[in-house]
Parts: C-alpha cells; structure tokens; sequence
C-alpha cells in the first residue's frame, strides 16, 4: 500500500545505517547525509499518511488571477474545503446613471412609482406624519464624500427610516447635483423591534417600517431623489450586478454581524464605478473583531486597500 511505503524505505535505511557502523564507514559527511535522507523519508511518511497535507498548495482569498492571495495559516478540512471568496464574477455591462431609476422602476414596480397615490387609505391611519430615527446618519462622512465623489448614483445598504438616506438626499441638493438615491432593505427590521419601537405598527406580523420609511421620503420632499428596492441586500446586489446598475457612493450599513458585512461589502464593491467610494458604518462598536470591523479589515488587506476611519464610519481607498 502506498501508505506503507516510506515506513518500509525507512526501515531499510535504518539497516543501511546498521551496515556502515558495523564495517566503520563513518564519516562525518556520511553523518549528515543519512541524517537528512532519515528526516525526508520521516517527512514523506507524514505527508501520505495525511492526504490532507498539501505542502505546495496556496489558498487564495480572491476569485481572480490576481497575485495578491492570502495563505491561510489552517488550511480547510477536505470536507469544507471550498472557496468562500466567491461571489458573483461578472456583472452585467453597466448602465448610464440617468436610466437607474426607470430601470428599478420598470423592473421592480412594473413601471409605476411606489409613492404614486401614497398612502393608500388603509395604511394612512397607521403611521406618523414622521418619524425619523438613525444611528450616526448625519456624521460628517456624508458631507465629506458627497463634497469629494460629487455623486450621480448612491446605493445604500440598510435603510431603516431613511434617515441617512434623507440626509444625503438634502446634501446633494444643496449642491446642485442630480443625484439618485437607490436603498436596499427588506424592511423587517429584527425580531426585537416591535418591542423597542412600539409606534411602528404591525399587521398580520408584517410591521409597518417600509411604509413610515416612505412617509418620511414624502414629508422630505424626497420622493425624486429616493428610490428602494425592499429586498435582502444579497438578492437585491446580485441583481443589480447582473443588471449593471453601478454606483458612485455606495453605503454599507445593513447586517452589523462579520458574515452579514463580509457578504455584503464584497457583493458592493462590485458595483462601485471607477473612482468611486464605499463607506459603511459601527466600525468601532463592542463586537470589535467579531463583527464589521473585522469584515472591513479582512477585504482591505485581501484586496490592497486602506482604511480610513471617519467618526464611527470607515471608508476604504487606496488613499
């Protein structure tokens, strides 16, 4: 068998090294050389008794030919050994920016604004005439980029209330610019909102944050420069790569937790156009290096970038 193969040319070493004492043919260069024939030998026997032992094989940490891989220190168990570094390869050809919008519209909502007609009669009574609430949605890393990128297209990932979303809305305004703002959050919120936000009404266990969301773009005057896409960010991103819609700012703010953040900065950063900036939120929070942080820090050395810290936000670029 071949496993027993380098155990029986080690014993039959063994015996050669038996012969030359007995007939005093050592020498210190013979020394040396059977101890480094016994060590290879001790190695090979490892090697093939541990298929799992690859000694040349490098696991890289993207999906392209590039050269810039990460080994891993702990190579994968045979039974988890796949990539995940894969996403999505290949987007579509990118779209002009001033077909976004009729796109997400002809292709999510059939054509018609989700705000045409809002709030329907059954749905008035339930929600606040605004109600806004975020977390770090006004920080200074808003105006900074939106002034630097001077943005056509803004994706952002996790929504809530629109309070960010709004925020750049007015940013972009005050500047003159003819910017669309493309959101993307299923609108569930987590499993503890209902209690923590008892205004925000639910029926039928569906709670009502899409629609106070929309009732906030309204109250804002915003509805122009605001369009979303009630989906997960997974589903929606690989879509709009598959679609080509790129963006020039993109904002990932939605699963706080290292997989969530991982998955959806990489699947965003394939929609950034050239020169664009993508940026997100809590990179300084108690989840440390267990959760964005760690996320955000694992893409910038996989992919040769640098990050800046801005506030709580962090930005990445080559800088």
């Amino acid at each position: 068998m071949m496993t027993d193969f380098p155990a029986a040319i080690i014993a039959a070493t063994r015996k050669k090294i038996s012969a030359f004492l007995r007939r005093d043919f050592i020498k210190p260069a013979a020394y040396f050389i059977l101890l480094l024939l016994t060590y290879y030998l001790g190695y090979l026997s490892a090697v093939s008794k541990n298929p799992l032992c690859e000694p040349h094989r490098h696991y890289s940490t993207t999906t392209t030919t590039s050269t810039n891989t990460t080994n891993m220190i702990n190579p994968p168990s045979q039974a988890a050994a796949v990539d995940h570094y894969q996403f999505q390869t290949r987007c579509g050809d990118p779209i002009p920016s001033q077909l976004i919008r009729q796109s997400i519209l002809n292709r999510v909502f059939n054509g018609t604004s989700p705000y045409h007609a809002f709030p329907q009669p059954h749905i008035k009574p339930l929600l606040r005439q605004q109600r806004i609430k975020g977390w770090g949605s006004t920080g200074a890393v808003f105006k900074n980029l939106i002034h630097k990128v001077r943005p056509k297209t803004i994706i952002e990932l996790g929504t809530f209330l629109g309070a960010s979303a709004i925020h750049m809305a007015e940013l972009t305004r005050q500047l003159g610019l003819d910017t669309q703002i493309l959101c993307i959050d299923d609108f569930r919120g987590w499993p503890g909102l209902p209690t923590q936000f008892r205004d925000i009404k639910m029926v039928n266990g569906d709670t009502m944050l899409m629609y106070q969301f929309m009732q906030n773009v309204v109250q804002f005057n915003a509805t122009e420069a605001i369009i979303f896409m009630p989906f997960s960010t997974g589903s929606a991103l690989e879509t709009l790569c598959e679609w080509g819609v790129t963006g020039d700012l993109i904002e990932v703010d939605a699963g706080h937790d290292f997989h969530s953040a991982w998955s959806d900065i990489n699947r965003a950063y394939k929609l950034l156009r050239p020169g664009g900036v993508i940026f997100g939120h809590d990179y300084f929070t108690v989840a440390d290096n267990r959760g964005v942080r760690r996320a955000v820090n694992m893409f910038a050395r996989v992919n040769g970038l640098r990050v800046k810290a801005d506030g709580q936000h962090w930005v990445l670029g080559s800088f």
